[in-house]
C-alpha cells in the first residue's frame, strides 16, 4: 500500500502540472485570443481587484462602492477602459463591488500597497490555505491521513481545475472555502467560539454559506445548553458586522441590494447547476425538492455532536447542495466539495463493494472527475508537439464534464449516507453509532 501511495505522488504531481499548463497556455491563450478578435478589452483577470478598488474608495475616499461613479472606475482599472454597451465585444460582467461591505474589514490592511504586491501575496495565501483545508477536513471529519497521502491529496486539489481557476482570478471563494474548513475543524474541537465568528466571517458571500448557516444555527439549537457559545458568537459577530459596516457608510444594505440585483441582470440572470442540466423549470422543481429532502436530514441529525461520523456527513452534504442548488454555475465555487470528495475517497472501497449499483455510480462519478486531468494532460502534450491555434480548438474539452461533476458527487454522497445512516433517513431519529464509523 505504501508503494502505491509512493507512486501516487509523482502522478499526482504531473496531473496537477498538466492543468497548470493547461490552463496557462490553453485556457488563458484562447481567451486572449478570443478578446483580440473581438476587439475587447483584456483585463488583468483578478476578481479581488474590484473589491480592492471599491475597498480603497470607502476608506480613503469615502465613497460609495455600489456606485456607477466606482464601478467605471473599477473597469479602467480591470479591464484597461471603460466597458461599452455599443461594442459586441465588451463583457458583460461590469465588475462592480457586488458584495456585503463588512468585507471591506478584511481587505482595509492591503490598500495601501501596490496592487501587484497584493496580487502576489493573496495569490500565495490561497494556495496555502486550499493545501492546509485538506488537513483541516481530515480532522474534521475524524479521518486518519498518512503524510504521502495527505501529500497526493493536497497535490491533486491544487491542480483541479476549480481550484486553479480560482487560484488564477484570486476568487474569494477560495478564502471562503479556507474559512468554513477552519470552522468545520474549531466545531470538531469545541472551540464554539472561535467557529461562530468564522462562520460570519464567511458571509461575505452569503449566497455560498446560507445553507451550512441554517444547518449549524439549526444543530446549535439542537442542543442549546451546551452549543449557545456558537449561537451567541455568530449573532454578536454578525451584529457587529453589519454595524460596523453601517457606521462607514449609512445605508449600505439597501446599496447591496441593488447592486446584487443589477449583478443578476447583467450576467442574464444567474441559473443553477440543476438548471443547467435540464431546464429551469425544472431545475426550479428539483433544487426545491432536494432543499426539502435536506431539511429533513438535518432536523433529524440536529443532535449529532461534532465529533459523531453523522455531524461530518450532513455538513458535507448541506456542502454539496450548495453548490448543486445556487442561481451559480462558477468553477470555483465547487472548492464545497472537497468534504463530500474526502468521504467518499475515505470509503471508497466500502461503497465499491457494496453492490453493482453503487459501484455503476461510482464509476460514473469517478470517470466524471478524472475527465478533466486528462484532457488537461493530453491538450498539454499537444501544446509541446502540435501547432497552438490547433490544440486552442479543443480548449472547452477539460470542461465537458464541469456542470455534472458536482452531480455525481453529490449522488455518490447521497448513496453513502442511505447505506452508513438510515437512522437519519427515518423516523426513528439519530442514534449516537452509525454504521459509517466502521465502514
Amino acid at each position: 500500500m505504501l508503494k502505491a501511495y509512493k507512486l501516487g505522488l509523482p502522478v499526482a504531481l504531473l496531473l496537477a502540472a498538466s492543468m497548470w499548463f493547461y490552463v496557462d497556455h490553453v485556457y488563458l491563450g484562447h481567451q486572449l485570443s478570443e478578446a483580440a478578435a473581438h476587439d475587447g478589452p483584456q483585463g488583468i483577470f483578478s476578481d479581488f481587484y474590484p473589491r480592492w478598488r471599491g475597498t480603497q474608495e470607502v476608506l480613503l475616499h469615502h465613497r460609495d462602492p455600489y456606485s456607477l461613479e466606482v464601478t467605471r472606475d473599477i473597469q479602467i482599472g480591470y479591464y484597461g477602459r471603460p466597458l461599452d454597451a455599443n461594442r459586441p465585444g465588451d463583457p458583460k460582467d461590469q465588475m462592480g463591488f457586488a458584495y456585503p461591505l463588512y468585507v471591506v474589514f478584511l481587505i482595509a490592511p492591503t490598500i495601501t500597497f501596490p496592487f501587484s504586491f497584493v496580487r502576489f501575496i493573496v495569490h500565495w495565501f490561497f494556495i496555502l490555505l486550499t493545501a492546509l483545508s485538506i488537513p483541516f477536513w481530515s480532522h474534521a471529519v475524524k479521518w486518519r491521513v498518512s503524510p504521502v497521502l495527505t501529500g497526493i491529496l493536497i497535490m491533486l486539489t491544487l491542480g483541479t481545475l476549480p481550484v486553479v481557476q480560482g487560484i488564477k482570478l484570486e476568487q474569494l471563494s477560495l478564502l471562503v472555502g479556507g474559512i468554513v474548513a477552519v470552522c468545520a475543524l474549531l466545531l470538531v474541537r469545541d472551540s464554539l467560539v472561535l467557529a461562530g465568528v468564522l462562520l460570519a466571517i464567511a458571509t461575505i458571500k452569503p449566497q455560498l454559506v446560507l445553507l451550512v448557516v441554517a444547518w449549524l444555527v439549526l444543530w446549535a439549537c439542537g442542543n442549546y445548553s451546551a452549543r449557545k457559545r456558537f449561537l451567541w458568537s455568530f449573532g454578536l459577530t454578525m451584529t457587529i458586522l453589519f454595524a460596523a459596516a453601517e457606521f462607514v457608510m449609512p445605508g449600505w444594505l439597501g446599496q447591496f441590494v441593488k447592486a446584487m440585483a443589477a449583478y443578476r441582470e447583467y450576467t442574464g440572470r444567474p441559473v443553477s447547476i440543476l438548471a443547467v442540466l435540464t431546464t429551469p423549470v425544472l431545475g426550479l422543481l428539483l433544487s426545491g425538492l432536494m432543499l426539502l429532502m435536506l431539511a429533513v436530514v438535518c432536523w433529524r441529525a440536529r443532535q449529532a455532536c461534532a465529533v459523531d461520523p453523522a455531524f461530518a456527513l450532513v455538513s458535507a452534504l448541506v456542502l454539496a447542495v450548495t453548490v448543486v442548488v445556487i442561481p451559480m454555475t462558477s468553477l470555483y465555487n465547487q472548492i464545497l466539495l472537497l468534504p463530500a470528495v474526502l468521504l467518499i475517497v475515505r470509503h471508497g472501497r466500502f461503497l465499491w463493494r457494496k453492490d453493482p449499483l453503487t459501484r455503476l455510480l461510482c464509476a460514473i462519478s469517478g470517470s466524471l472527475m478524472v475527465w478533466p486531468w486528462l484532457a488537461a494532460f493530453t491538450l498539454s502534450l499537444g501544446w509541446v508537439v502540435l501547432p497552438a491555434d490547433l490544440v486552442q480548438k479543443a480548449w472547452a474539452a477539460p470542461l465537458w464534464t464541469s456542470m455534472a461533476i458536482p452531480v455525481g458527487v453529490l449522488m455518490l454522497l447521497t448513496r453513502l449516507g442511505t447505506l452508513t445512516l438510515p437512522e437519519i433517513l427515518t423516523s426513528s431519529g439519530l442514534t449516537r453509532h452509525t454504521k459509517l464509523s466502521s465502514a
